[in-house]
């Protein structure tokens, strides 16, 4: 018995020895692969980010342009400081071909709560534009215009303006009308909570930074406004963009959106209070009565057949031109192919010394239409009309002010061009 058990058990020993050695010649198996699933709660694109219950999207855009006696980036002919040279002083600073590289990625994160559906948005991307902004050269920019939170119908962070009805200035679209005012190229920072009230109607209140709108309330008596003065005041524009804000703009809308488009109307308030009086260079001189501005909108929009779109927008203001006019820039500019040269700036409201602050009136209308030709080929038609208007009190106050100045040279008043520093009126004349 005892040599029965010795072999049994020698033979239980090789077979686990040989056992052994094959399991380690064997390849190991690999570990389960977690293949990404389609998610398809929030529609086309999104996926599911392996191990999680949460869904990603990710986009993005490439953008090339070129422009003939058009400004950098498409800025029209006459439209603020980013007009291109164009032979206004000589030929070498001239700059009648404008080239733009732009390009973003977005990520859009959405996951399922108990309160409803969590989703953070967020745009990032650069662009290079010829010629830089000193006429020579080019410019590198980034930049981001969407990075935001919405849960429970809050809106977080910066997106576009709830003001905005159709507009035509968003990072993807195929023009560059931009005569509403529309944020939808550069974002809006704000606080916004929408209601669902069933069949397509919700409403919006929004707080908003007015960074991006506001034009300045502008004291007639600062330097900036007298063309000899020597020195500089920043209180001259109380809502300065390169400063903060005392209050965010105030904005609501009502609106409709079905399979044929959407309608709706939309209304702002906007601080456009002035800053203290100024007697020389002491500020401490009392201040106008604060004031708000405000602005209304309405908008309607159309899926037509076959893909095309056609949508109309009307806006008016009183004191908050920044919503019904081009929100890139607060000054218009013309200049001839010699020492002529035409500006006119805009202001939410102007005052002057001991009077109170007199509101500046914009009103808007533009119209667009998109012809889809096949899935590769479409075209955009789009144009605007802005007037602005200061009434009678400031237009009085605007013209006394550059009257003045100009006598201080000993200049007769005939046509007149505003600009910091050094304005040269006739050849060898000067007024600093």
């Amino acid at each position: 018995m005892k040599m029965v058990k010795s072999l049994l058990l020698g033979t239980a020993a090789g077979l686990v020895a040989v056992a052994g050695a094959q399991a380690a010649d064997m390849p190991v198996k690999a570990a389960p692969v977690q293949y990404v699933k389609i998610c398809s709660l929030y529609g086309d694109g999104f996926y599911y980010i392996p191990g999680t219950d949460t869904c990603l999207k990710m986009g993005g855009f490439l953008r090339v342009q070129a422009e003939y006696n058009g400004g950098n980036g498409g800025v029209s002919v006459g439209n603020g400081t980013l007009e291109a040279a164009q032979a206004r002083f000589n030929r070498d600073t001239t700059n009648d071909v404008n080239y733009r590289v732009r390009a973003a990625i977005s990520w859009d994160v959405r996951q399922q709560t108990e309160y409803g559906t969590l989703r953070t948005y967020i745009r990032f991307g650069a662009e290079n534009t010829t010629p830089g902004a000193t006429g020579a050269g080019s410019t590198f920019n980034p930049f981001w215009d969407r990075a935001f939170m919405q849960f429970a119908g809050f809106t977080v962070g910066r997106s576009q303006s709830f003001f905005d009805l159709v507009t035509y200035g968003g990072a993807y679209s195929y023009h560059n009308v931009r005569v509403s005012g529309d944020t939808g190229a550069t974002g809006q920072n704000l606080w916004a909570y929408t209601a669902q009230f069933g069949n397509g109607f919700s409403g919006t209140l929004s707080l908003e930074d007015p960074a991006t709108r506001k034009t300045g309330t502008l004291d007639l008596t600062a330097p900036f406004f007298g063309l000899n003065a020597a020195t500089t005041n920043d209180n001259a524009f109380a809502e300065n963009p390169t400063f903060g804000f005392r209050v965010p703009d105030v904005v609501a809308n009502l609106r409709v959106d079905q399979a044929w488009g959407f309608a709706g109307i939309s209304g702002a308030i906007h601080d456009v209070s002035g800053a203290y009086y100024l007697t020389g260079n002491n500020d401490i001189n009392g201040h106008p009565a604060d004031k708000l501005g405000w602005a209304a909108a309405a908008g309607i929009s159309f899926n037509l057949q076959g893909g095309d779109w056609f949508g109309v927008n009307v806006c008016y203001t009183e004191g908050a031109p920044g919503f019904c006019s081009s929100a890139s820039t607060s000054s218009f500019q013309v200049y001839n192919s010699n020492n002529s040269v035409g500006i006119g700036w805009i202001s939410d409201a102007v005052f002057d010394t001991g009077t109170s602050v007199e509101l500046t009136k914009v009103w808007s209308a533009l119209a667009g239409y998109q012809h889809i030709w096949n899935p590769r080929w479409r075209t955009a038609w789009g144009g605007g009309y802005v007037s602005i208007d200061y009434n009678s009190t400031a237009t009085n106050l605007m013209v006394s002010h550059i009257n003045n100045s100009l006598a201080a040279c000993g200049v007769v008043s005939r046509g007149v061009t505003v600009a910091a520093g050094t304005l040269t009126l006739l050849p060898g004349n000067s007024c600093s």
